[in-house]
């Protein structure tokens, strides 16, 4: 029996943890250079083929797939980020690192 409850709380516990690492979020449409604008301003890997563009960043100044934004041409753009709890609102926050809040 105490082997069933280590189970259930081994596999709740990463069933949380999984979701509070990536988030989605939709972003107004906008155009390849703004966006290959902010990808440089985040240190990001800007590219773009038939389906549209995307930048990914490591979510800290440099390149990688932590932190990513794709655009289809004249649609929303969509946005996955690392980070847990962090909503960014804009695609410029959703390619960096969250600021820490002085308290």
């Amino acid at each position: 029996m105490r082997h069933i409850v280590h189970f259930l709380i081994l596999t709740g516990a990463l069933t949380l943890s999984g979701a509070a690492h990536a988030r989605d979020l939709t972003f107004p449409a906008m155009n390849a250079d703004a966006l290959k604008s902010a990808c440089a301003t985040a240190g990001g890997k800007f590219s773009q083929d038939a389906s549209g563009y995307d930048c990914g960043t490591d979510c800290k100044g440099g390149p990688g797939t932590d932190c990513v934004v794709h655009c289809a041409a004249g649609a929303k753009c969509t946005a996955q980020v690392s980070g847990g709890g962090r909503r960014p609102h804009s695609v410029a926050a959703a390619l960096s690192k969250a600021a820490r809040h002085a308290r």
